[in-house]
Order: structure tokens, then sequence, then C-alpha cells
């Protein structure tokens, strides 16, 4: 039997296998000759020896079950022999906009941006647009009848700064009304951020206040002695709900209400942001009247401020008495919050970029400048900076004090005896700059924050529901910033778009969840049409 086929039979006829062949004649020639191939003339020992071990191993096929860690043995042996100082290194390209560059960039531009004397009158030509032929109105509309007998007292505490106050303050004659309660004038939280003791007197006429809301809102100066006598005269003895942000008003209604007809007074501490943006229409028209006509600053504040407005003015009034003015966020404690960097240095090219790409880093000085310039307005333009202590000052000012020299501040225009008063009360000082800029042609906003909302809602409600505010795209002028080889021509083109698209943006109805004090059309304001307003004029 053939030696692979050691089955027995089974009646079929099944082929074999074929033989195994027979060793090639040649190599059974070269075998039998003595030495056989490793004694051919023309190799050197070692070449026989390798050929001879070669031979070996492949006869035993187990070796090619190592052949692969040979080979990676083999290799680590030669990197190990070579100096790595050769090894060429992939440098990362740091992405667009992610790189501080705008001093570099301001160094290129400016001799063209000094030669330019194409710019029109970009003050007096910036706002071009309406709404649809019609414009808005204030339509607040105050009660004439009187108030049901009080359910109770509602003491608040706003915290935060000048602009979340009041939100507090806004929200909470909102809520008084809607409950039909008597609200307390609320109290300020001290905080140490701001560290102003400011009370509600010291910003707002609390009197004029009062009188706006009378057949609205009972409001008082404090609690009953009375009623204080079961609390020990001692408000922190109150009840106090701990209510919910964004809180819908029918919770006041199901879960304060009824504590407060048992109490008779009640407290809501913290009170920011604790009532829902979207109200019913009676809750809105509260929030409306307290906002735009029962708020008013106190006297000294409101006194300061319209002398600076006025001296603005008089500047101005090459420019027909316009100004911009300019909410600038570049304070010490904003450029370390910010967790961005400035310096163009090392540690710039170190820094991973995202927040600045994605237009979260505040804008400096000398941005500020670049877009203005870039959006026409020329180095005659007189501007109110309305801001706390800059960054850095000397330096960082310097360029945007050269492209315009006609900027000033709340320091150069007031006198030091006329700032004293409200030097260290920083929400004191911050309604006076709320007023300069309310008054203003054109309101630049650099970064986000409650100081600008408000003020851009406020500038709706007395211009027509346009906000006249240029918001500039911080994601688009971080590429702009970051674009060597932009030409001014082509930077500027890219800043009057931006300007453009600001003043279609000007006139912008409330969405839900977005604040009326920021978007008072329609609920603070009427449509009218501009054909009907002057068949009425002309009537009179």
């Amino acid at each position: 039997m053939h030696p692979y086929n050691r089955l027995p039979s089974s009646g079929h006829n099944s082929p074999s296998p074929p033989p195994s062949p027979l060793r090639s004649p040649r190599f059974r020639h070269s075998r039998s000759k003595a030495g056989g191939r490793f004694n051919q003339p023309g190799r050197t020992l070692i070449q026989r020896i390798v050929w001879h071990l070669l031979s070996v191993l492949i006869r035993r096929q187990g070796f090619f079950l190592f052949a692969p860690l040979l080979y990676i043995s083999g290799m680590l042996l030669y990197m190990g022999s070579v100096s790595f100082e050769v090894v060429p290194v992939i440098s990362h390209r740091p992405a667009p906009g992610s790189v501080y560059r705008s001093p570099q960039l301001y160094a290129k531009l400016r001799p063209e941006m000094d030669a330019d004397n194409s710019s029109a009158d970009a003050i007096s030509t910036v706002w071009k647009h309406s709404y649809k032929g019609a414009e808005w109105r204030p339509c607040v509309n105050k009660s004439s009848g009187g108030l049901a007998e009080s359910n109770g007292y509602i003491y608040i505490e706003a915290n935060g700064g000048l602009n979340q106050q009041r939100t507090s303050i806004c929200n909470a004659v909102a809520v008084a009304g809607y409950l039909n309660a008597t609200l307390v004038i609320p109290n300020f939280h001290y905080h140490s951020i701001w560290r102003d003791p400011s009370k509600f007197r010291d910003i707002y006429d609390e009197d004029y206040f009062i009188s706006m809301l009378e057949n609205d809102v009972r409001v008082v100066n404090k609690v009953p002695e009375y009623l204080m006598e079961r609390f020990d005269h001692n408000l922190s003895n109150v009840y106090n709900f701990r209510i919910k942000a964004w809180s819908p008003i029918l919770y006041y209604k199901d879960a304060v209400l009824p504590r407060l007809l048992e109490e008779k007074v009640i407290r809501i501490s913290p009170f920011a942001n604790r009532l829902s943006f979207d109200s019913p229409p009676a809750v809105q028209r509260l929030r409306c009247l307290a906002n735009y006509e029962a708020l008013r600053f106190s006297s000294p504040i409101l006194t300061l401020g319209e002398t600076l407005v006025a001296r603005m003015k008089e500047r101005s009034a090459n420019y027909g008495g316009k100004y911009i003015s300019v909410h600038l966020r570049f304070e010490e404690d904003m450029v370390a919050f910010s967790c961005c960097v400035f310096d163009g240095g090392e540690q710039e090219n170190e820094d991973p970029g995202a927040i600045r790409i994605n237009g979260k880093c505040p804008l400096t000085p000398l941005e500020v400048g670049l877009m203005l310039r870039g959006m026409g307005f020329d180095k005659n333009t007189f501007i109110y900076l309305a801001s706390g202590k800059i960054y850095n000052a000397e330096k960082t000012m310097a360029p945007l004090l050269e492209m315009f020299p006609n900027l000033q501040t709340k320091e150069m225009l007031a006198s030091d005896e006329e700032l004293a008063p409200f030097k260290n009360f920083s929400s004191r000082m911050a309604a006076t700059d709320y007023t300069v800029c309310l008054h203003s042609e054109v309101f630049v906003t650099t970064q986000g924050g409650n100081f600008p909302h408000f003020l851009m809602g406020h500038r709706r409600y007395l211009y027509g529901g346009h906000s006249k505010t240029i918001r500039p795209d911080k994601r688009k002028l971080a590429l702009l910033f970051d674009n060597p080889k932009i030409g001014w021509k082509t930077f500027k083109r890219q800043l009057l778009g931006m300007r453009s698209h600001g003043d279609s943006k000007g006139f912008e109805l409330k969405r839900p969840n977005d604040s009326i004090y920021t978007f008072p059309c329609p609920d603070c304001m009427c449509r009218s049409n501009k054909t009907e307003d002057a068949r009425a004029l002309s009537a009179t």
C-alpha cells in the first residue's frame, strides 16, 4: 500500500494522491559531490556559513513563526543606531482666528487707513433700515382704577450688578401685581465683586417709582410695625421662598400665594432671574411699566449723566451733536476670567485658541479701533467710552487714541469734584455710563452682559423700535484680525458689510425665551403706520 493511503479500501476506486516527486537530479547531483554547493569557487567563508544556516532554517519550517520577531528586533537595533536628531519634526499650524495678531495687522493697515479719504459721514448715514414702512411707539398703559385689598407684603433681595438688580426690581413688580400683593422697596444685596453698598434710593428715584405704579401695584418703604412684631422686627425671621430660576408665573399663584395669605409677609431671596421670560400679557405689561416708565435714576445720577451728554453733544457739534458710545469690557477681571491671551508672544502660540475662534474673547481697545475705522468712522468721530478700569490702560489704550483722538470718558468729561460722590460706588458709575450711552447716535457693544442687553431694549423703546446698536460678529472678526495677508480695501469692505447687517438687525421682535428688557416689541410697543401718523399730525 502506498504510504499516503493508510485507510482500508472501502470498495470504491478512489484515486490515491500522487506520489511525492523525486528530488531534482540537479540537487542529487550536487549533493553527491564533495562539499556540494558550499565549496563553490568565488564564495567567502562568511557567505558559505550564512548560506548553510539559511538552508538549515528553511528546512525547519518552525523558523517562520519567529521570522516577524526577528524582523522587529532587527528594526529596533537599526533604529537604535540612528540619531533621532535627524528625524524631521512636523510643526502644527494654528487654526485661523486662534492667535492674537491684531497689533501686527494694525501696523500693516495703518498707512492705508490714514491715507483713506473715501469715508463719508458714517455717523449720519449708518442707520438706513426701516421696519417695512412702519415704526414702533411705546404703548404701555397705566391703570386708572383703584386697587383691591392687598393679600400681603412681598420683600425681595436684588442681587448682582446694576442691571441684574434692575431685572429683579421689574420682575418683583410683575409678581406683586399678579398676586395683588404690596411690594416692599427691594433691598440691594451687597456683593464682594461689585462692592457697592448703595440702596435703592441711591440709584433710583424712589418717590417717582412709587407714584408711577400707584394704580397698578402698591409699593411701600417698609413692612408695617404691627406685622414685624411677629418676627421680632427682623426680616431674616420672615419665611423665605427658595424659588427656582425661570419659574413660570403660575408657580407663584400655586405655591407662593397660599403662604402669602397665611403669613401676610413673605421674603424671596435671591430673586434674580426667578421669573420666566414668557408670561401672560398682564404680567408683561407690568414689566414694561416698571422698566421703561417707573425706573428713573436718582437726581444726582441723572444730573451728572445729562451734563455729560450735553458736553458730548457740544464737542461733536460739527457732526450735528452726534457721537458714538462704546461699552468696552477690557477690565483686569474680565481679561483674567476670559482665559484669553493678548500679548501675541509664545504663550499665545501655545494657546489652542478655541475661545478666540468662537468669538468669546473680549475685544481689545486696538481691535475696537480697527473695527470702527473699517466700518467707515473716521478719526474725527467723537466717541464716549463706557468702561471700568482698563487693563494695562497706558499700553492698551494708546492705539485706540491714535485712531480716535476725540475719544472721551466720564473721567475726561467731568471734574474730580463732580465725580467724587460716585467714585467708590460701581453701580452709580455704571448708571452714569448707561445714561450717556442711551442718548448716543450709535451704541457699540463689544461683549455680552446685562448692561448692553438693557441698553438695546431701552434704545428700541426710545428710537421707534430700532436699537441703533452695532453688535459685531466676533467670530468673523477673529478671522479678519488673524489674516496677515488682508489689505485695507478688503478689510473695510468686510466691516462695512458687518455694519449693514447690524442695521438690518436693529428691528427685532421678541421670540419665545427672549428677554422683554432687550426686545420690547411687541409687548411694550405698538406698530404705527407712518402715513396714519402724518395724517394725525396734519389734523391737529
